[in-house]
């Protein structure tokens, strides 16, 4: 089983080599895809470093300006080759090492989609308005497609390539993640959950998310998307 790993990214700098260099030392059969979103800062010149030393970094796509998270990811996944999708952000809130954990289902055949939720497992390191926004978001989008989830914004959702590219997504910035919850759960897509880790940055760190901006843009989608196609 092959694994495609999709990072979108802007303007991490400080982060973008060290996560690449996780990602490497995940022993699975992989490509590694990124999709350089108009950074503005050194990124750009990292990637393509170290593309030229390792095998294993199959694509570069570099944008001219910045078109948002969601459609860095679909524009990834025109590049995906793989059996399974894994979307790897490009901070170091996640372990790739639980690469083997987040596939298993898919691999026993137990599910279409696995989410790592960043809630099933204790963690005094998140803070109290990330836990409030996932109980609203989570809750939310449970009531209203009938999903038994805990964590709908996880940065790390894995998916069969087929289901992923047979959907239709429309998302370009962080909408990504409540659109492609909304149209699994319309499709009736197998959804699973294992625990991860996560060690969440500030804004002062480069976090670029925007809790209530996003988070109502994120119940519109839900929204949205439960009465169109």
């Amino acid at each position: 089983m092959k694994i495609s790993v999709i990072i979108p990214v802007y303007n991490e700098e400080s982060t973008i080599a060290e996560v690449i260099r996780k990602v490497l030392l995940v022993d699975i059969n992989k490509e590694i895809i990124v999709v350089d979103d108009g950074s503005t800062d050194n990124t750009s010149e990292i990637v393509d470093d170290l593309k030229k030393r390792n095998v294993e970094l199959t694509t570069v796509h570099h944008s001219m300006v910045n078109l948002g998270k969601g459609l860095a990811i679909r524009i990834g996944l025109k590049y995906a080759k793989g059996d399974v999708v894994i979307i790897q952000d490009a901070d170091l809130e996640l372990d790739p090492h639980e690469y083997y954990q987040l596939v298993e289902p898919i691999r026993k055949g137990e599910a279409d989609v696995v989410f790592g939720s960043r809630f099933l497992r204790k963690n005094p390191n998140i803070p109290f308005r990330s836990r409030f926004a996932n109980f609203i978001l989570t809750g939310f989008a449970n009531l209203l497609y009938g999903l038994r989830i805990t964590d709908e914004a996880t940065a790390y959702k894995v998916f069969k390539t087929d289901v992923i590219k047979s959907i239709n997504l429309q998302c370009r910035g962080f909408e990504f993640c409540p659109e492609v919850v909304a149209k699994l759960a319309k499709r009736g897509a197998r959804i699973a959950e294992v625990p991860i880790g996560f060690n969440p940055r500030s804004k002062t760190e480069g976090k670029k998310l925007h809790y209530f901006r996003d988070g109502i843009k994120a119940i519109w989608t839900l929204v949205k998307h439960k009465f169109v196609d």
